[in-house]
């Protein structure tokens, strides 16, 4: 497997990103919502990190992403925020913040910029969610956006299976990617859609489009990050890779820990003061 070096660039901003696209370079995204893994994330060299509302199923157990709170976002991004030296940190605005009105999305946007420090906020639609996107831009916020499955609309889907494999909703989908790009977003997370639709959408935009379950033709990638380390072990979708097994590995420490308790080994004579 050939190895390549994360960018040579001391702060990832959203002009960073469209120069990596510009030079076909690929774009690596993935979650993070604390401190101390925020910080292990950053300094490996990864290019955007997203706190996004998936801390409402891996962080707090939910089934969907629906219960979490503006609150409780800020509070995630504020300890990333903490931690991170060079990606740019994306802030999912979380359901019920944005979808009332574009005057809500910007409250909620100056909410999680003033609040957390983080770089820019991402939100899930097209069509429906332009008015909001351009007031939120017009307070100077950048925004990324989110098309294919978005998870905060998982009751209207009721599956969480493929999007877009129907002429109708690929057409619209790639005229919502047009006007999020024209309203001035400055990237596209595309979820769980076809890859040769994923292409022609990378293809079509001048910004870049990170894709998750969306195929290789794409400008990046984004993965949770419990998912790709292996802490997770329910979820298991065609397009996660495992790049570790940390649920073994965490368990076998912690079970090592209570043995070495249990049987007074632990502390020993060169570990107590």
């Amino acid at each position: 497997m050939s190895v390549h070096k994360p960018s040579d660039i001391k702060k990832i901003t959203t002009h960073q990103l469209q120069e990596m696209k510009n030079r076909g370079e690929k774009i690596a995204m993935l979650t993070a919502y604390d401190y101390s893994m925020a910080r292990i994330v950053d300094g490996a060299g990864i290019d955007v990190i997203l706190v996004g509302d998936s801390a409402s199923n891996v962080m707090a157990g939910n089934e969907t992403t629906l219960p979490i709170t503006l609150d409780q976002m800020i509070y995630h991004a504020s300890s990333v925020v903490k931690a991170v030296k060079r990606a740019l940190v994306v802030v999912d605005i979380p359901f019920g913040y944005y979808q009332g009105s574009s005057g809500e999305a910007l409250r909620s946007s100056i909410r999680i910029m003033k609040e957390s420090g983080g770089h820019a906020v991402k939100l899930e639609g097209g069509s429906e969610v332009k008015d909001s996107v351009l007031r939120i831009l017009s307070a100077g916020v950048p925004v990324m956006g989110h098309l294919g499955l978005t998870p905060q609309s998982i009751y209207k889907f009721g599956t969480y299976t493929v999007r877009a494999k129907e002429e109708v909703e690929a057409n619209k989908l790639l005229e919502d990617a047009h006007l999020l790009q024209e309203s001035g977003c400055f990237a596209i997370v595309l979820e769980k859609i076809p890859a040769e639709l994923a292409k022609k959408v990378a293809s079509s935009l001048t910004i870049p489009v990170i894709g998750i379950g969306a195929g290789p033709e794409v400008d990046g990638q984004v993965l949770v990050m419990q998912d790709m380390l292996g802490i997770t072990k329910d979820f298991k979708p065609r397009f996660l890779r495992r790049y570790a097994d940390l649920h073994s590995v965490i368990t076998s420490a912690i079970g090592n820990y209570v043995a070495d308790v249990k049987a007074r080994d632990f502390p020993n004579q060169e570990e107590k003061y």
